[in-house]
């Protein structure tokens, strides 16, 4: 059997030192199935004086779906929505033709020490629905599949598996998958999208007998049920669906179209994008890449 393709992620500082681990996009990879951009937080201990929030900032071309394991964010956005996004819940945000949102310590949890942990990944959207309105599809936890096995807890938080299906709409066929893994325990990735890939967010793993270390990511061959494999158990997610092609990414910009990029840094500097109500910071556009 041929082996899966292993992506070691690079950190990232996303401000405050709030560090990240992005496997997506990567030198040897864009995407995954619509999964172009996958952010791994945490576990992070805050106190009171820390600041991690992620003031206004635009987007186009794309859906940012939020996932955490502990902690809660607050998120806002230009259509309106404010929304609390806590462990277990799918968060799925459609930017369309530009959408603006922030994402904030809640105020409850501003003066105690907290722990984050989480998953935020960026899905292409299908080149005849970039310019769609913009929308934000909450989905809480008790609404979400569980599909309990001998050896594993699987949450179907997207598309179909092991006979449950997510009730999350999207736009092109698409897989996201929460397995919680007991100690010593195997499970057969299911064959359940067109490409696909693992990721522990805790423990080493096997799979099909390779190797694979906590936080990296490992791109399956086609076709084929992998068996998973941890001996001291392991959080796990299985991203995958439908490849939508290449997509140009700037800073938080996405678009089949380059001239379409380019017209929405014009926008954002202009501050022509919706406003997020209540909202008066916003993140400035990062100097331009020469042409």
């Amino acid at each position: 059997m041929t082996e899966a393709v292993l992506l070691r992620p690079h950190a990232k500082d996303l401000g405050g030192g709030f560090m990240v681990r992005r496997s997506l996009p990567s030198a040897q990879r864009q995407a995954v199935g619509p999964f172009l951009f996958f952010d791994h937080f945490g576990p992070i201990a805050a106190q009171p004086s820390d600041n991690h929030d992620v003031r206004p900032h635009p987007h186009i071309g794309l859906a940012t779906v939020t996932y955490l394991f502990e902690g809660a964010m607050m998120h806002r956005d230009s259509t309106g929505v404010v929304q609390r996004i806590e462990p277990g819940a799918i968060n799925w945000m459609t930017a369309g033709r530009g959408i603006v949102h922030s994402e904030r310590t809640p105020e409850d949890l501003r003066d105690k020490p907290r722990r984050s942990h989480g998953l935020q990944l960026w899905c292409a959207l299908p080149a005849e629905h970039e310019e769609d309105e913009p929308s934000f599809q909450h989905t809480p936890a008790q609404a979400l599949p569980e599909v309990v096995l001998p050896d594993a807890a699987v949450r179907v938080l997207i598309g179909s598996a092991f006979g449950a299906t997510s009730p999350i709409a999207t736009l092109s066929p698409t897989l996201y998958l929460d397995i919680a893994l007991a100690s010593g325990g195997s499970i057969a990735i299911p064959d359940a999208a067109q490409e696909r890939a693992v990721y522990s967010t805790d423990a080493d793993i096997e799979l099909g007998g390779q190797a694979v270390p906590a936080c990296t990511m490992a791109v399956l061959p086609a076709h084929g049920q992998p068996v998973l494999h941890a001996k001291g158990g392991a959080r796990v997610v299985v991203i995958g669906g439908a490849p939508l092609g290449h997509r140009f990414m700037v800073w938080n910009f996405v678009s089949s179209r380059k001239e379409r990029i380019a017209q929405a840094q014009d926008d954002w500097e202009a501050q022509a994008f919706a406003k997020v109500p209540g909202e008066t910071e916003f993140i400035p556009l990062p100097p331009r890449r020469p042409e």
